[in-house]
Order: structure tokens, then sequence, then C-alpha cells
């Protein structure tokens, strides 16, 4: 099939690195994984994060008048290169999708939507524009694709029908990690002569970008649980960089003095080598939807101690590739961080569980596969309705 892709909360090609960004990607390659032409129609952000009416006003009329144009584009030029698919990815009330919904109905084509989010209590509120915007999104959807249960329970009252629902966690590319992993002794001497570190203790990696509100509480919350294991040998490594850079270094520095080693922004492709080379990833993911960092560190074999909060719980498994403490609980975090860093074959067992569940069920070949099975029967329901009308007629 040919596919339209869009993405209203940040593009694949936005300049800058997330979580977000990274998925969309990792969805456009699944779908050309099972042979389907994707194509990026629009690079439109419909991101409000001020609730202003006015702005979200402005940004629907750009959005249909797009739509109206790519209709108008398809229907001047040859019928095969128009899309036969319409697939969004993450819409929310901050960034509902204004082109989707328009085009679909157009042409006649499915419409998917992949990670949509619904919330009830935005309903009057300053995004009432874009809160109702998604709920007609979703419901218009012939297929809602879930990477996480937490968001499931509050889709079902306003899409179309139950079985319109599909779960698919998060999954990635794992060739790099797996590549890495192979090369650790080697990635892990580079780190330790590059920048002072002690091969002879445990390394805790992190990558996250360093942002005001729930980055940075998660970072405040990390140096939290960070002081409570000063009488063990570890070192933090960070990867990232951004606005609140300042605040990270002053809330680890305070509560660790000198164990942290700050690397920076790195490109996606540097990434691997890093978790490769360290021994266990702890992050206290505040407010994150799953975690796509958590997943990555898995497949470059690092065991996850993190908290059981929104979709934590799907992007890892407690007990097999990781602990998992309750949410907030920043003692208990410490307690599981502590009991892994203190049982080194423990520590690597997990480790190689981690990297074998990301490889496998949890590789961008596992879900290209499901995701191909599911558009496949989105099409021949669409068939098989158009075919009963025109009998019925």
């Amino acid at each position: 099939m040919r596919i339209a892709f869009y993405a209203p909360l940040k593009s694949p090609t936005h300049g800058t690195p997330s979580g977000d960004r990274r998925v969309a990607g990792l969805l456009i390659q699944a779908l050309e994984h099972v042979g389907h032409r994707v194509e990026l129609v629009s690079t439109l952000r419909t991101y409000d994060g001020d609730g202003d009416a006015r702005r979200q006003a402005a940004l629907r009329e750009q959005g249909i008048a797009i739509a109206h144009q790519l209709v108008a584009q398809w229907r001047e030029g040859p019928r095969d290169a128009r899309p036969d698919l319409w697939f969004t990815y993450h819409v929310y009330y901050k960034a509902p999708d204004w082109l989707g919904p328009v085009a679909t109905a157009a042409l006649g084509i499915p419409y998917v939507i992949a990670e949509a989010s619904y919330a009830p209590k935005r309903a009057g509120g300053p995004w009432a524009i874009g809160h109702a915007a998604s709920a007609d999104a979703i419901n218009r959807a012939e297929l809602v694709i879930c990477p996480t249960r937490d968001d499931i329970a509050c889709l079902e009252p306003v899409v179309a029908a139950r079985d319109r629902i599909m779960l698919l966690p998060p999954f990635l590319d794992a060739a790099p990690f797996r590549t890495a992993l192979n090369a650790r002794d080697a990635h892990r001497a580079r780190l330790a002569a590059n920048h002072d570190l002690d091969p002879s203790v445990p390394w805790i990696v992190v990558a996250a970008m360093m942002r005001p509100a729930d980055k940075l509480a998660s970072y405040r919350a990390l140096a939290a649980v960070l002081a409570r294991l000063q009488d063990l040998s570890w070192r933090l490594i960070v990867a990232g960089d951004g606005p609140a850079r300042a605040e990270v270094e002053a809330a680890l520095e305070a509560a660790v003095g000198r164990r942290t080693c700050f690397l920076g922004e790195l490109a996606s492709g540097d990434l691997a080598p890093v978790y490769a080379a360290g021994d266990l990833c702890v992050w206290p993911a505040i407010n994150e939807a799953y975690g796509m960092a958590m997943l990555e560190a898995q497949a470059a074999g690092l065991p996850v101690v993190s908290c059981a909060l929104r979709g934590v719980p799907d992007i890892m498994e407690d007990g097999r590739t990781g602990l998992l403490a309750p949410p907030g609980d920043e003692a208990a975090l410490a307690q599981l961080a502590r009991t892994l860093l203190s049982d080194a074959p423990r520590r690597i067992a997990m480790g190689h569980a981690a990297a074998a569940f990301a490889s496998g069920e949890r590789s961008i070949e596992a879900a290209a596969a499901r995701l191909g099975t599911a558009l496949a029967r989105v099409e021949a329901g669409r068939t098989a309705r158009a075919a009963a009308r025109t009998t019925a007629q």
C-alpha cells in the first residue's frame, strides 16, 4: 500500500532529538519493512503548550487548508500516486490531527492512528479545541494502535468499537545495539580512558534530554535515589543536554559530588556504545509515556531499574529484564538499584535477558509483522464494506 504518514506533535524530520521523533521514524521503518511505500505528507506541528485558543484555532485552519491542498494534488495526479491509507502518529489534546480526518473523508481511505490519548478532564478547558478534535479523530479511526495498556481504558469510551484498538508495545531496531554489545570491552575501555572512569566498578548509564518540567523532575529524583547509594562504588554516565542542564548538573553534584560523567548530547548512533559499556540503567521516568531510552538500554544489555508508572511496565519485564519500584517511591527505587549494583551475577543475567527481550519480541521485525497483519485487516474490512454497499445499491 501507499501510506500517507503524518506526526502532528513532532515530525520525524524535526531538528530536536526526542523519543517522539525516534518512534515516528521506527514506525516508518516498520511499515516499509513489510513492503508499504510511506510518504511523509506534512511537517505541520499542531502543538500548543500554552492553552492559547486563538493559536489552536489558527492551527486548525492551517491544517484543514493543507489537507485540502493535498487532496487536490492527489486528485489531479495519477490515481496510482494517491495514498491507500492515512497513518497518523501521536494524537492528543495539545497536538490534534487536523489533516487526517479531512483527507481520509475526501479520499475514502482508511484512517489509522498510532499512540492516541484521550483525557476527559480537558473538556471545556483551555485546550477544548484540541480535545474535541482528538476525540473526533479517535472515533473516526479504523484502527487505534496503543503502545501501552495505560492508554486503552481512556480510549475505549471514544473509539468507535473496542475491536479497533490494538496493543503494539514499543519496539526498536536492535541491530546497532547488538553490534555495540558484541564490542562491549572495547567501548568500555575507550570510555574509561577518555573520561577517567574506573572500569572495575559498575557504571550507571542514563540518556535523557535536559528539559524543564518532567525530565528535570526525573533527574532530581535520580539524584535523590543515588544519594542513598553513596556507600557503594559506582559511577554515573549521563548522555543528554538541553536548557535545564545547569539545574541537572547542580542537582547531581549536590547529591553525589563528582561521581557523574556528563557526555553531552550524542547522536543516536553514538548512544549504543555508551549503553553497551555500562552495567545498569536507573531512571525514575516521571510522567513519561513509556521511555524509549530504557528499551534502548535493554537492547544493549543493560537491566533497568525504574518505577511502575504509566507505560513503563510495557517497556520492560519486571523481574526478568529489570526491576520496578512503586511510582514515586525513591527509597524503593534506591533499594532495587542497590540490589543489582551489589549482585553482579544477577545483574549480568538480567542484562542478557534484556538484550534477548529487545532483539526478539520487541524487535522492529516482530512489530512490522504485527503491523502488516493489522493493516491488511483494515484494508480487507474497507473493501468488504464497499462491496456490500455496491451490492445493496
